[in-house]
């Protein structure tokens, strides 16, 4: 079995408690195990990798990461959403959805995203893809190819294909409704469930199962009760999107008389297992105006929120707030959600997020961000053996590096790392002992035949968007440039 020292300026250990700046340390791992992390390791050693003036520092762990080429690009500038292609019109349910990838397509379009995660840093992705391209929900074989592009790429993932009892229309009035196939979702729970079972340390450990019901809104109470059971029994995540938007929050209330994480208390369904993307509607959010202990329930829980900052300060969102949250119990880890998945980009904005929503520039700090993409976010999945550099973790690490002109001066490694870097300054990324990408290559992978595909893959999709699109208007109406092409 290979022993392999890496050796960096900075190494970011952890203690047994809490993570700690290391100067010219080392880390040692054996196969994919780290042995040792300190200095002067006296042991012999087969491979050595020097990464200079760098940060040696755990992986991230994405909780929401990127698994797609992405709509949200899209939407950046063309809103409203549910006028460009984001909801379903009626006609369009009524003639038959379909699958807007091909088998091969949709292959491609996740072992490109693991790609763009690894080199951003993100050794542990839970991938989020969009629901609105397909036939209705994921299947099993797709995951299971899912599965395979995983461990070829190399990165860590926690796999389940999503499934749901409705989804939200358009009708041509222009109002909106909830088409419900019961029968339907759960079957593609049972689907689900039978992945997990098989699939649930494939490819010797780096493929975990987990559950994903899609959005709260188009859930049935049938549909989340035995969602709730399944996790039990497999005892494995669950990822439910809920108090994402104000929309979505009072359509719980109106449906059920209780906001969305009462209405998840009610059924069982929040716990230590349970991760939560977004959780900014809560009740005590300044636009929530329905009074509850939304807060309260949570940390009584266990279960997770998910910070996706980046994607909610495009929609003009923000936590109220990260900080506060905290110091109420709740546990809060990071996604990536959107292009680019660059964790580093999100943990800034999430901080600046929340000073202003606090409007107190010691709300919060560059460790409160690090650790939430690391320690936080590895006990949500009850993996002691992730997010930290330490005798006994599995050996997920990345250098990132601290040499170029734009990053300034280093006063300290993290705080430099969110001032002034990107997910680009990583620069080697080690997964479960193997070395994944070095100088930002990934062996065996044409990073410009990715780029050609992806593009020309997504111009594809973009064509196919006025068949879902509200009164299905041409493509230049539905995506309009920032200023008109001459």
């Amino acid at each position: 079995m290979t022993t392999t020292r890496v050796k960096a300026r900075y190494v970011i250990g952890f203690d047994g408690e809490q993570h700690r700046t290391l100067v010219d340390a080392e880390v040692v791992y054996r196969g994919d195990t780290i042995v040792f992390v300190g200095r002067g390791y006296q042991g012999e050693i087969d491979e050595e990798i020097d990464g200079g003036n760098a940060i040696l520092g755990p992986g991230f762990i994405d909780l929401n990461a990127l698994g797609d080429l992405d709509t949200t690009i899209l939407a950046f500038d063309n809103q409203p959403d549910w006028a460009k292609g984001r909801v379903w019109p009626e006609d369009y349910l009524a003639a038959g959805p379909i699958e807007m990838y091909s088998t091969e397509e949709q292959t491609f379009k996740m072992k490109y995203a693991f790609a763009q995660l690894v080199r951003n840093g993100i050794t542990t992705a839970l991938p989020i893809t969009s629901m609105f391209y397909r036939q209705w929900a994921e299947t099993y074989d797709e995951f299971a190819r899912s599965a395979d592009s995983a461990a070829e790429i190399g990165i860590r993932a926690y796999l389940g294909p999503c499934y749901m009892t409705g989804v939200t229309v358009i009708r041509q009035d222009g109002s909106f409704d909830t088409f419900w196939d019961e029968e339907r979702g759960l079957k593609g729970l049972e689907t689900a469930r039978d992945y997990v079972r098989t699939y649930d340390g494939a490819h010797g450990g780096l493929i975990r199962g987990m559950l994903a019901p899609d959005r709260i809104e188009n859930c049935t109470p049938e549909l989340l009760l035995r969602s709730a059971r399944i996790r039990d029994e497999l005892d494995c995540p669950i990822r439910l999107h809920c108090c994402q938007g104000m929309d979505e929050f009072e359509t719980i209330v109106e449906r059920h008389d209780k906001t969305p994480v009462e209405w998840l208390a009610s059924l069982g369904f929040l716990s230590r297992r349970s991760l939560l993307p977004h959780g900014v509607y809560l009740t005590g959010h300044s636009k929530v105006a329905r009074t509850g202990d939304d807060i309260g329930l949570l940390a009584q829980s266990g279960a997770a929120l998910i910070h996706c900052p980046l994607v909610l300060s495009r929609y003009g969102g923000a936590m109220e707030s990260f900080a506060r949250l905290k110091r109420q119990g709740i546990p809060i880890g990071l996604g990536t959600d959107t292009f680019p998945p660059d964790m580093v980009e999100n943990m800034r904005i999430g901080i600046s997020l929340c000073r202003v929503a606090d409007a107190d520039v010691a709300a919060c700090s560059s460790a409160d961000f690090y650790n939430a993409a690391t320690l936080v976010a590895a006990d949500a999945l009850g993996r002691p053996d992730l997010g930290r550099l330490a005798a006994g973790a599995k050996a997920d690490m990345t250098l990132f590096e601290l040499g170029a002109f734009e990053l300034g001066p280093v006063i300290d490694p993290i705080q430099t790392m969110m001032l002034s870097g990107t997910g680009r300054d990583f620069k080697t990324t080690i997964i479960n002992g193997r070395v994944v990408m070095r100088d930002r290559q990934l062996p065996g992978i044409d990073l410009e035949d990715y780029r050609r595909r992806a593009q020309a893959q997504f111009e594809r999709l973009i064509d196919k968007y006025p068949l879902r699109t509200w009164r299905h208007p041409p493509v230049e109406e539905i995506f309009q440039p920032s200023f008109k092409f001459a």
